[in-house]
């Protein structure tokens, strides 16, 4: 971590809005169109033995609807035949069923620990896929979104071990090959974990090049795994496959080679070794004094000790070795009255007094830590009944009382997080170390969105009560993160939605959306001129925009399997049926 560079996110001031009033909810009608579908999408279930919160972070709240961000409006999910099915819109009044443009080789109801399928849209001709059986297929699709132009042809297909979900992947030239770079993500059992989840997530990275032979055929050259205690908010790897960034709430590492874990175990065997050592010296103390005690060698007699009382420092000597015990006490000592002895079990007592009663010393000699502090339970006890005042089983046990302690009751809901300790941190794909780092805090993470395709995906996260949407640039060392769009209050709005699944917003920043489990979807647009006059009734002042809420409730009983935005409508994916919802009029 020594050439790790500690960096923040810089918001833009001119992308704040210090005054806006909320959003107005509006009554406005949504043209909602509906399409059954031939086929139930490919859900799957979690088992049994996935219980944990990773688990249905990673697999429980997939979303099984793909956005092909290289063409406009153009989605795909996979069916229970295994059947890749995409819906292409260029008019609302005249949609088509979803096409089969490309059907997996496997049977996917034959495995019985899969997950579910998963796609990623490298370019805009290359597919990666996953049939969540551990293969992984790399497609060139030709032009997507037109039946004369697709055809997926599969380029290379290989088993890369356990059940896996594409996480993102990059397609990239380097050295005039052609490559494509994708992260796997796994939730495996840990057999060392035995106080924790018993599990762990993994990220294998996975590259994958055009041989040198000109037959155009593919390998993989590579493969990397990365390790971590929590399923990762988000993963990407940079367009030019040189990096990877992951906003995560707990640490992902590189794993390395056999050799280099045992040069590690060595030299963590050779620092525990220096680690575990006994404490030089022992002591206590009261409000009137002070006791040391230290364990004295065998072949040490009486004559051997030589021990300095001072007013300020202390200074014990063995034999004609160096000073066992030498420096500057923490507080002044009566040094005429202090005395030493060797008690019976070959130890050797040291007793000081303080010129001082009352305050307690919080180490002995100053910036000494080889001696360890031996608390009595009498003191103990003591301590805890000092500080009960602070603590109580009950909450707010005294409300009249002035000052009362805060009561977490009061708080309201966008004011707690499951997680603050999140962090973005970039990987250098060279070395495998963390180059950059930032702690996230209390900037909940929200959603991410591609922006522009050939960038790296964008991220949401909440800032006080906003929702600040960032772009990683990875070519520009200076301004890797980039503050591009803010939706007003909408960080303290879906704090309140305690049934929502997914969030999403336009490529455009007009609006953001987000969904429940069930049903009902509600959108947030950006702040938009009045055609009519309209004043604040409080302050008596013209209000020359409006933010507006709306929301539609699909007719559908099934839960919500898939969510989309674009710049002009939201794709709404459930079991039986997808649902296209009209947001922008097209330019």
């Amino acid at each position: 971590m020594a050439d790790t560079t500690h960096c923040s996110l810089q918001a833009k001031r001119l992308l704040l809005d210090p005054k806006f009033e909320g959003y107005k909810l509006s009554l406005e009608p949504l043209a909602c169109y509906q399409l059954g579908l031939d086929a139930a999408v490919a859900e799957v279930q979690l088992r049994d033995d996935q219980y944990t919160l990773d688990h249905m972070r990673a697999f429980g709240m997939y979303n099984y609807l793909h956005l092909d961000s290289w063409y406009q409006d153009n989605v795909y999910y996979v069916d229970q035949f295994g059947r890749v099915m995409n819906l292409s819109v260029t008019l609302d009044t005249a949609l088509q069923k979803p096409r089969e443009v490309f059907r997996l080789p496997t049977d996917l109801t034959a495995c019985d620990n899969r997950l579910c399928a998963s796609m990623h849209f490298s370019s805009s001709t290359w597919v990666t896929l996953s049939d969540g059986t551990g293969r992984m297929y790399l497609i060139k699709s030709g032009k997507r979104g037109s039946s004369a132009s697709e055809k997926w042809e599969i380029v290379f297909n290989e088993e890369l071990g356990s059940p896996f979900i594409i996480a993102h992947s990059v397609s990239f030239v380097k050295s005039d090959t052609h490559s494509l770079a994708v992260l796997l993500l796994r939730v495996e059992k840990d057999e060392l974990d035995t106080k924790g989840s018993g599990f762990h997530t993994t990220l294998e990275w996975v590259t994958i090049a055009e041989r040198k032979e000109g037959d155009h055929r593919y390998e993989i050259i590579k493969r990397r795994i990365l390790q971590g205690k929590s399923v990762p908010h988000y993963a990407a790897i940079e367009p030019s496959g040189d990096g990877l960034m992951i906003i995560s709430h707990k640490p992902f590492k590189f794993m390395q080679s056999d050799s280099d874990k045992l040069e590690e175990n060595d030299d963590a065997k050779i620092s525990n070794e220096k680690k575990v050592v006994d404490p030089l010296y022992y002591w206590q103390q009261t409000e009137d004094d002070v006791t040391i005690t230290v364990h004295l060698p065998q072949d040490i007699t009486k004559d051997d000790i030589k021990i300095h009382f001072s007013p300020d420092n202390l200074c014990v000597t063995l034999k004609d070795q160096p000073p066992l015990m030498e420096g500057k006490l923490f507080s002044s000592v009566d040094h005429e009255s202090c005395t030493w002895i060797i008690r019976e079990d070959k130890s050797l007592e040291i007793s000081l007094i303080k010129k001082n009663e009352g305050p307690r010393w919080p180490e002995l000699i100053v910036g000494d830590t080889r001696g360890e502090f031996v608390m009595d339970s009498s003191q103990c006890s003591e301590i805890a009944e000092s500080l009960m005042h602070l603590t109580s089983e009950v909450m707010n046990p005294n409300p009249e009382k002035e000052n009362p302690p805060c009561n977490a009751q009061e708080l309201e809901e966008c004011d707690a997080f499951l997680e603050d300790g999140a962090s973005l941190c970039r990987f250098d794909g060279n070395t495998l170390k963390i180059t950059h780092v930032i702690n996230l805090g209390s900037n909940q993470y929200l959603f991410s969105v591609v922006v522009n395709p050939r960038e790296m995906p964008c991220f949401c996260l909440r800032h006080d009560v906003d929702a600040l949407l960032w772009q990683p640039h990875s070519d520009q060392p200076e301004n890797m993160w980039e503050h591009i769009a803010t939706f007003n209050a909408l960080g303290y709005v879906q704090a309140s939605k305690q049934d929502k699944k997914f969030m999403a917003c336009a490529p455009d920043y007009s609006y953001a959306a987000l969904c429940e489990c069930l049903r009902r979807v509600f959108i947030y647009r950006q702040p938009t001129p009045l055609s009519t006059v309209l004043y604040n009734r409080k302050e008596g002042r013209q209000v020359g925009q409006v933010a507006k809420q709306l929301v539609a409730t699909l007719e559908a009983n099934d839960p919500i399997l898939g969510f989309q935005a674009t710049s002009e409508r939201l794709f709404v994916l459930t079991t039986k049926t997808l649902f296209l919802i009209k947001v922008n009029s097209g330019n």
